[in-house]
């Protein structure tokens, strides 16, 4: 009898440590933690939005994948996205964290994309000694660290079939003197960003061209005309801008490369990106409702690659049309010393990439989160700018979207048909992404 109870003590206080470990690690915050360790990176390293869209799809479809397994209700995104194929799966009977093996993933996964490899590895060190400190055996501790590493490892042989390698050394983009097409823009002239976007193998749209937007304005240098006129609204609006509109231009500006010039001194300012923005926006949300690991990677999986699928469909309108920026247009015919409020990104005007990415945004979050979210974003506040809140995520993305105009880059029809390309690229991807078993529902149970 004593033996019986020794025995039934002993598996009591085993069965105990083993639920208050995996009650420890299967925590949102290490993967909110670990995407933001990989924005760190993309920042510091001055990632182009569509670069960064991309990367960001990768990590968190691969963070997605290493929980689903953990999780019932919630189904792999193989064979639903170009080119995945079904993922490993973890041995039957072997005790895992699956968020440990997420964050393996995001890390190594976006170890593979960065050029500051060294600070994803310092930040990896210490996250999983925490992992540690949480009393997680060894053995389970050893296999959800090589479960993450085989996901990860699937996830990048899929990213190296997508064309992004082959696409570094097609042609540069052909500047010339047609007055109607994008030029390098001051201070910095720095050449097109991208220009070969459009060859990037989509997540799920069938093609680059897929949700084609209207026509830009046909160019003009004709007071009065179409073109024109667009082009004196964001001239105007500049030199008319209130606090406001200048707070609110300034919050979404976004630019991962801003140049200054000082004299003869010139130096750069780098920020987060839009998908970075959004992407912060949804840890936002997810802490705000307490989200569990898998909600929240199924949150940064179905909005980065709308997202990722958005730039390829923008820039792929922006090398087709390649519209001259307002700034060139004014200088040129209008205002010799006119300066837009925000700082010319380096590629073709039309479509507005953060009304087409902000647009599809709020499609992915309303469907998660509710139409009525309510939130206040400090994405910026690490960039020296004030929070903003919001009643809404289309409210947000309005807001970015009409940002552009008061930044002066953007002309409204690139707005108000880049905001509607992007709100058909969400909708498709609300409408065909699978991540529940069971049919969709917003996570906040709204």
């Amino acid at each position: 009898m004593r033996k019986l109870l020794l025995f039934v003590g002993l598996f009591t206080t085993t069965l105990a440590h083993t639920q208050s470990w995996k009650q420890q690690t299967e925590q949102a915050d290490y993967v909110h933690r670990a995407i933001k360790k990989v924005t760190d990176v993309i920042v510091y390293d001055i990632y182009s939005p569509p670069v960064a869209s991309r990367t960001y799809a990768y990590i968190c479809t691969a963070a997605y994948e290493c929980l689903v397994p953990g999780n019932e209700g919630y189904q792999s995104l193989a064979g639903q996205l170009h080119g995945l194929q079904p993922m490993p799966q973890p041995l039957p009977g072997r005790s895992c964290s699956y968020a440990l093996a997420a964050v393996q993933a995001i890390l190594t996964v976006g170890k593979t994309m960065v050029i500051s490899e060294e600070k994803i590895d310092a930040f990896k060190e210490q996250l999983l000694q925490e992992f540690k400190n949480t009393g997680i055996d060894t053995a389970s501790f050893n296999y959800s660290i090589a479960y993450g590493q085989k996901v990860a490892e699937h996830i990048i042989a899929w990213s190296a079939k997508d064309n992004y390698r082959e696409s570094r050394s097609l042609p540069k983009y052909p500047v010339d003197e047609n007055p109607a097409t994008w030029r390098p823009t001051p201070p910095a002239y720095i050449k097109a960003v991208e220009p070969h976007w459009n060859s990037i193998r989509t997540f799920m749209i069938d093609s680059a061209a897929q949700f084609k937007p209207a026509p830009a304005t046909a160019f003009s240098a004709k007071p009065g005309s179409a073109f024109y006129k667009q082009v004196m609204a964001v001239h105007d609006a500049v030199n008319n801008l209130t606090a406001e509109q200048s707070e609110i231009a300034n919050f979404w500006d976004c630019n991962p490369f801003k140049m200054n010039v000082r004299g003869h001194v010139m130096y750069a300012t780098k920020k987060i990106s839009p998908n970075g923005h959004w992407i912060n926006i949804t840890r936002q949300a997810c802490e705000k409702t307490k989200t569990s690991a898998i909600q929240s990677a199924e949150a940064y999986a179905r909005l980065s690659i709308a997202l990722a699928d958005c730039f390829i469909s923008c820039w792929d309108e922006k090398y087709r049309s390649r519209v001259v920026r307002p700034e060139t247009y004014i200088n040129q015919y209008i205002d010799t010393a006119w300066l837009p409020t925000l700082q010319t990104p380096p590629f073709p005007e039309y479509t507005s990439g953060h009304s087409v990415v902000s647009a599809a945004a709020a499609v992915i979050l309303n469907q998660l989160f509710g139409e009525h979210f309510s939130y206040t974003d400090s994405t910026e506040s690490e960039f020296g700018l004030l929070p903003r809140s919001f009643t809404s995520f289309e409210q947000a993305a309005k807001e970015a979207a009409i940002s552009r105009f008061y930044g002066g880059i953007h002309y409204m029809n690139s707005i108000n048909n880049g905001y509607e390309e992007g709100k058909n690229i969400g909708l498709f991807v609300a409408g065909r992404l699978r991540t529940r078993k069971n049919g969709m529902q917003t996570t906040t149970g709204n």
